[in-house]
């Protein structure tokens, strides 16, 4: 039987090497190379890559076929007291039959005419876990001016390791390029990330490039050529999601396998993958435990009538019985009923604990698989299973619906940790198909202030106050109290501000998370007399000023701080017959565009007192680089309102 091999293009045919392609010769940094002194495009880099080439074919080795990659990167090195990218990790993927194999390093650090070899006893292997492994060398004699250049071969039986390719890095690059040479009976699906353009984009038909021992017959394959220049380093920004999202890369995805009698696909649709999880060990079993659940969640919840108020009790259960192990085991390593006895377990096991509990209680309850911020945005046009490292538990009553994570002990029913809070999930309902769902983000992130303080005798200022928090601002509070004592915790406060001093310091509903969390404290506060006159900065009391974060000139990527938030400060000053208004600050104000923030502080004196009122909002979450002028202004004025004020009085 003749095995018939079509080649399908992925990508339109362009124009095949329409741009100049650049090469290089292993072992030959060019005159060029050794006179660069500095990058023009990034001044401050301590490096930049000069050249960087990965190469991917496919051979018929002793009647297999393996996936062949080469790599060869040169990086020059401008300054060594900066320079982070000495040590090199190449990572290779195995499983219990087989592994790749990396093959043929050779590293040289070039100083002029002088090459310093990294020896084979120096190349060594460390585990990461039992699916991936690095091999690590360190290049010697690193210098100013010295070129680094290192080349390797990973031979695999892996053809979803066909990657693809990362263009940039934190590190600027002057020239990178991807090659790939595959039969057509191999099908990817591609994908392209980042803002940066492709210098060459070409694909092209090469006939009878390959053959399988037994087979007269050869296939043609599928030849592309990807590069870009002048490429700018990756540097993280304050608060942004994943550089991960913005890092231009190119991906491929074994999609199909034509084989000799049969097709083996490997990408699938979403109603594919549902009915492989639905089925799967790690997941679908584990969502069926309704005995195990009913035996072992108190009847006194199951019982509850309401259906909110059985939710809430029953997730709150699961959260305390729980403690999570700081793992994520998304598709592997889920053993609820075990993890359930050992009260320790990973999100998956967590979470999925928490759905078998809601519906063995009668609620509609349903797996969702997502991304963490940390992890980057998953893949929307076709799934990819490898995007997703966390699970969440969906709930639906009557029209409502909540997306809930017990795994930390410190966040309220309803709300979700903040390393979760990355746009949309996919809902797993295998009765009927998958979707994608937006996270909704709790509004109610308030952080008030109420302060009230009066004179003594001595002329120092003494009150109470009571600081409330909500939302993500008592998730926060809480996580930092935990396990510590009063003394800590007024310790604390009292290194921010000299001569402050607090007593009678408590907490309320530390333990409480679906209720604000609330510190009270009494406060006593040495003035500076200056003549007759005591300056009084109003902002003294706060030990958590707003900072401003944006002071670069240019944003490169989007604005995210999670969740929209608002801090409220109300100070009341009684001058108690002793002091008397000299000088009160203007009131001021600033407005981010389209009512998405705000701050004011207003001043005002009657009956003997002076009153304060500063209000912070952040309506939104996130905003978009066209925000960024308005935001650094924006945060300059907060900033300047919370330290240039003072409140002046003189003794009467």
């Amino acid at each position: 039987m003749k095995l018939k091999i079509t080649c399908i293009l992925i990508l339109l045919l362009n124009n095949l090497l329409a741009q100049e392609r650049v090469t290089s010769v292993f072992g030959e940094p060019s005159k060029e190379d050794f006179n660069l002194e500095f990058y023009e495009n990034d001044p401050e880099a301590a490096g930049v890559v000069l050249f960087e080439s990965g190469v991917n074919t496919v051979k018929a080795l002793n009647g297999t076929t393996w996936l062949i990659k080469k790599v060869h990167k040169k990086i020059k090195v401008i300054k060594a007291k900066g320079f982070k990218h000495g040590t090199i990790d190449i990572v290779y993927y195995k499983n219990k039959i087989e592994e790749e194999e990396v093959k043929r390093i050779t590293a040289i650090t070039h100083n002029g005419s002088q090459k310093s070899y990294v020896e084979k006893d120096n190349i060594y292997d460390i585990d990461i876990n039992d699916d991936v492994s690095l091999k690590r060398f360190t290049f010697s004699n690193i210098k100013d001016g010295s070129i680094l250049e290192y080349k390797y071969t990973i031979t695999s039986p892996f053809f979803f390791s066909l990657n693809g390719w990362t263009f940039q890095e934190d590190i600027p690059k002057i020239y990178s390029e991807f090659f790939s040479e595959i039969p057509g009976n191999y099908i990817y699906n591609r994908s392209i990330r980042g803002k940066k353009k492709l210098y060459i984009n070409s694909s092209e038909i090469k006939r009878f490039c390959f053959t399988l021992s037994g087979f007269s017959e050869k296939s043609d394959c599928e030849v592309s050529l990807y590069a870009m220049k002048d490429i700018p380093a990756t540097k993280k920004e304050n608060h942004m999601l994943s550089l991960n999202n913005y890092t231009s890369n190119l991906k491929f995805e074994l999609m199909q396998y034509n084989g000799f009698y049969t097709i083996k696909r490997f990408s699938k649709t979403w109603k594919n993958v549902d009915k492989e999880l639905k089925n799967d060990l790690n997941i679908g079993k584990e969502l069926g435990y309704k005995n195990f659940f009913e035996k072992n969640i108190p009847s006194n919840i199951l019982s509850e009538t309401d259906e909110l108020a059985k939710a809430k009790k029953i997730y709150h259960f699961i959260q305390q019985h729980y403690s999570w192990n700081n793992e994520h085991d998304v598709f592997t390593s889920v053993d609820v009923k075990n993890a359930f006895s050992k009260r320790s377990g990973n999100v998956s096991e967590i979470n999925i604990s928490l759905i078998n509990a809601l519906r063995v209680a009668g609620l509609e309850a349903y797996l969702v698989i997502s991304s963490t911020r940390e992890n980057g945005l998953p893949t929307k046009s076709y799934p990819v299973l490898s995007d997703f490292d966390y699970v969440l538990a969906f709930l639906k009553i009557d029209e409502t619906t909540y997306l809930l994570d017990a795994s930390d002990k410190y966040v309220p029913f309803g709300v979700l940790p903040f390393r979760t809070l990355n746009k949309e999930v996919r809902v797993l309902d295998f009765k009927n198909d998958s979707y994608w769902f937006p996270i909704q983000v709790h509004a109610k992130n308030i952080d008030y202030i109420h302060a009230q303080i009066a004179f003594n005798e001595e002329g120092n200022l003494n009150g109470t106050v009571n600081n409330t928090k909500t939302g993500y601002k008592a998730i926060a509070k809480r996580e930092t109290i935990v396990n510590k004592s009063n003394n800590d915790l007024i310790k604390a406060k009292e290194t921010n501000i000299i001569d402050f001093k607090i007593t009678e310091y408590a907490i309320e509903n530390e333990n409480n998370i679906e209720k604000p969390l609330q510190e009270n404290y009494n406060i006593s506060y040495e003035t500076e007399i200056i003549g007759d006159h005591i300056n009084i900065n109003p902002f003294f009391i706060q030990n958590n000023l707003i900072e401003n974060s944006f002071k670069n000139e240019k944003r490169h990527y989007p604005i995210d701080f999670g969740y929209p938030m608002s801090t409220s400060y109300l100070l009341k000053i009684d001058l108690s017959d002793q002091y008397k208004l000299a000088q009160l600050p203007k009131n001021k104000s600033i407005e981010l565009p389209n009512g998405l923030g705000s701050c004011t502080v207003l001043y005002s004196a009657s009956n003997n007192n002076v009153n304060m009122r500063f209000s912070y909002k952040l309506n939104v979450s996130s905003f978009n680089t066209d925000y960024y002028d308005y935001l650094k202004e924006f945060f300059e004025k907060v900033v300047e309102f919370q330290t240039k004020d003072i409140i002046v009085l003189k003794k009467i």
